[in-house]
């Protein structure tokens, strides 16, 4: 019988080389969330429109050959794409990209000052019920007991106090303006923050890791700010992105009903509140300003869904 070599025959099987290899690149949760966050075509597409419209209303208003508040009665309610061609106006010669209002002034220029006013009670709002939000929180959900149910009673009370109250007797004591607008909804709007930061920090601290940081003898104040409030981080965050846009909505709903902005600044409130009066005239001077709210808030909500698909680790493929 002829011997058969062992060269002649290759292995076929497990290669315990191969088993021990490392299958896919190891990522933080972070890491991880971001990769399937730029996996979201939505989100993406949120992220840039939000960044358009905020580089908008930041540059457009400064790089403006007219003035917001500059009224043109040479120019009263002109359509969209007018050259101006008066002399005495500093922005002869350019175009009226989406016309003028009632008082000459120019839409474009009007439009993103108002984004950059709305935009910014928005944001400054959101930060404020953050910190407030996530602090409140902290101290009920990590102490418990009596405070926790005292905590609790409090926001229950200040919840139970209508909005548009508090705002109209925060106009008559302060001056009417942004400030008194970011006030006004910081004093109601981080209540569902610190319900949601509670009841995360409720069902955190019963974890191992902050067992063994007691044992250590960690403070309370350092067990909340470097153990707990970082473990909830992923959920605050989607919660911001969704306050923002119910600011911009109350700012708008405040401007429109004449608490908002004083003239002669604007908002995308104030400006729809204009235009409605000439909206069956005039359609654009309300349509504009609908766009952007609308926009704005729409890519709001569609980033924090993103963010929170990106962030629950129950969807990790």
């Amino acid at each position: 019988m002829e011997h058969i070599e062992k060269s002649r025959f290759a292995h076929v099987g497990a290669n315990a080389h191969d088993r021990e290899a490392i299958s896919r690149p190891s990522l933080t949760f972070t890491q991880d969330a971001m990769r399937r966050l730029w996996k979201n075509k939505v989100a993406i597409v949120c992220i840039v429109i939000i960044l358009l419209l905020t580089v908008m209303s930041i540059f457009a208003p400064m790089f403006s050959k007219f003035d917001y508040r500059e009224q043109h009665y040479g120019h009263i309610n002109a359509p969209m794409g007018t050259v101006c061609d008066d002399e005495s106006v500093a922005g002869y010669g350019h175009v009226h990209i989406f016309g003028t209002d009632t008082l000459g002034r120019d839409i474009f220029t009007r439009i993103w000052m108002g984004g950059r006013v709305s935009l910014t009670i928005a944001i400054v709002s959101a930060l404020v019920d953050l910190v407030l939000g996530s602090i409140y929180g902290g101290i009920s959900g990590y102490f418990g007991g009596t405070l926790d149910i005292i905590m609790m009673r409090l926001l229950e009370i200040i919840n139970g106090i209508p909005y548009l109250i508090i705002v109209i007797l925060l106009m008559m004591i302060l001056r009417p303006g942004m400030i008194t607008i970011i006030i006004a909804y910081s004093l109601v709007g981080w209540i569902p923050m610190a319900r949601l930061v509670r009841g995360q920090v409720v069902a955190l601290k019963q974890q191992e890791y902050i067992a063994a940081a007691e044992a250590m003898g960690a403070s309370p104040t350092r067990i909340i700010a470097r153990h707990l409030l970082p473990n909830t981080l992923s959920v605050v965050i989607v919660r911001v992105t969704l306050s923002i846009p119910s600011a911009i909505f109350s700012e708008a709903y405040l401007s429109y009903i004449g608490l908002g902005i004083p003239l002669p600044m604007c908002s995308w409130g104030s400006l729809a509140q204009l235009g409605i009066e000439n909206f069956r005239i005039y359609p654009s001077q309300l349509i504009i300003p609908a766009v952007c709210i609308s926009l704005t808030m729409l890519a709001f909500n569609m980033f924090g869904d993103g963010l929170r698909d990106a962030f629950d680790p129950r969807l990790r493929r």
